[in-house]
């Protein structure tokens, strides 16, 4: 059993799409789901050991994919591994601009070196992704841009170094889908909620133990997963969002909507998810962290 898409097979046959931060969580999976499209995908990281194994995954299962060492922090690298993609592929019809982090600490106690790395990873690597992307290749030859960003609404405390940098992509996004518009290049994002991956496993004891009471405290009452998100950036990228741009869609179970005045009902069950993604793997924190909490 492979993927199991909503979209058509074949919908992005002969193209090429380039995902950064595809070597884990929402990366791999939208790596595996626009393969298993057709499409030609070009996964991007610092890790390439991660991204060999995710190659290995999708070649086995029948997909096209080419895998790229690069920090996107790093200006040079980032035009090395562009000018790669183009000299190996020919082309780039699509990116999805999705590597990024944050860690859990109160704004007073964030250090001036620790938020200008993250807004470094999460704003100023992503816009410089979106413009050489733009100005080597789609300015010319048109294309889609997906941006993934975070729940922001309404203030993000504990992360507001993550909360600034991904409300910077959002206004990042709809500018240059006014620029960029003429030059046949739609841009939009992707705001994922509390979305059960493996990055729930690379925070801090205090942080997972925030993280374990998302659930109670939304409509929906569970946690994303993968396959939810990339279900979202394969329509934004596919022909059916052809006058969408400068959006952005929310995949968060409707966290933003519990105000003050919402009554968190009991617990129930009645949000089904859907389950796309053949390779997926729930976080550590979810199994052995939910066994450890339910023996105390």
């Amino acid at each position: 059993m492979g993927f199991q898409s909503v979209f058509r097979p074949g919908l992005f046959a002969d193209q090429v799409i380039i995902i950064t931060g595809g070597g884990s969580g929402i990366g791999r999976c939208t790596a595996h789901e626009l393969a298993s499209l057709g499409a030609t995908v070009a996964i991007v990281g610092r890790n390439l050991e991660k991204l060999d194994s995710v190659k290995s995954e999708i070649v086995e299962d029948g997909g096209k994919c080419s895998t790229y060492a690069c920090d996107i922090r790093d200006e040079r690298q980032v035009i090395s591994m562009i000018d790669a993609v183009i000299a190996e592929h020919g082309k780039i019809n699509g990116l999805v601009n999705n590597a990024g982090g944050q860690y859990r600490q109160a704004l007073s106690e964030i250090s001036s070196k620790g938020f200008e790395a993250v807004v470094r990873l999460n704003l100023f690597g992503g816009f410089m992704v979106m413009r050489e992307v733009y100005n080597r290749w789609m300015a010319e030859h048109g294309g889609n841009i997906v941006n993934i960003i975070a729940d922001i609404w309404n203030g993000w405390p504990n992360y507001a170094h993550s909360g600034a940098s991904r409300g910077g992509m959002l206004t990042l996004t709809e500018s240059a889908a006014s620029e960029w518009a003429p030059s046949g290049v739609r841009v939009n994002s992707v705001a994922p909620g509390g979305i059960a991956s493996s990055g729930f496993d690379t925070y801090e004891p205090a942080a997972q133990k925030e993280i374990l009471k998302f659930p109670k405290a939304i409509p929906m009452q569970r946690y994303g997963n993968v396959a939810e998100i990339s279900g979202a950036v394969v329509y934004l990228l596919s022909p059916a969002a052809a006058f969408i741009t400068g959006s952005c869609i929310r995949v968060d179970g409707g966290a933003p909507n519990a105000r003050l005045c919402w009554n968190p009902p009991q617990q129930h069950n009645n949000a089904t998810a859907f389950e796309g993604f053949h390779r997926d793997i729930p976080p550590k924190l979810l199994t052995d962290g939910v066994k450890k909490q339910s023996s105390r």
